[in-house]
């Protein structure tokens, strides 16, 4: 990610997040994201770490699903932390040019990936760029645009 940062720091034995930078720049790179992406990027609580049930922090990868066809459809599904979240998130992206999970699986006490931060940067075409970190894999999709709906994923 380019601006956000979501990194383990083997110092304090648990992961270092800061979304300060790309919250500084979002104002200026609002206007060249696509509406769904703008909205989502926007949402006052998807950075608000500290207890927004909107805070994508937590959340935990439950599904990937691709279209077969050649529309460019994905959809990804995050299940809510029981902690934290009332509900999970579905994130559709349309006009997929690309999509990759790579995984590190270097942290074997977890038994699920749950969410660290994101990052949606505005593509050269007009559509976006969507960076997930997992804490242990990492999410890249590039669309026109994605629509990110609170709600049951199930």
């Amino acid at each position: 990610m380019k601006f956000v940062e979501a990194d383990w720091d083997s110092e304090l034995h648990g992961f270092r997040l800061d979304a300060g930078a790309y919250l500084a720049e979002l104002p200026r790179l609002r206007p060249q994201l696509p509406p769904g992406a703008r909205s989502f990027a926007s949402d006052p609580e998807h950075y608000d770490i500290g207890g927004a049930t909107r805070c994508v922090k937590d959340l935990e990868l439950a599904g990937v699903h691709l279209a077969v066809d050649k529309s460019g459809g994905l959809v990804l599904e995050f299940a809510p932390n029981k902690w934290k979240h009332g509900s999970g998130l579905r994130i559709t992206y349309s006009g997929v040019r690309h999509f990759s999970i790579e995984y590190e699986h270097s942290i074997d006490w977890m038994g699920v990936d749950t969410v660290l931060l994101d990052e949606i940067l505005p593509a050269e075409d007009g559509g976006c760029l969507h960076e997930i970190v997992l804490t242990d894999a990492s999410i890249t999709v590039r669309c026109q645009d994605l629509e990110a709906v609170w709600g049951d994923t199930g």
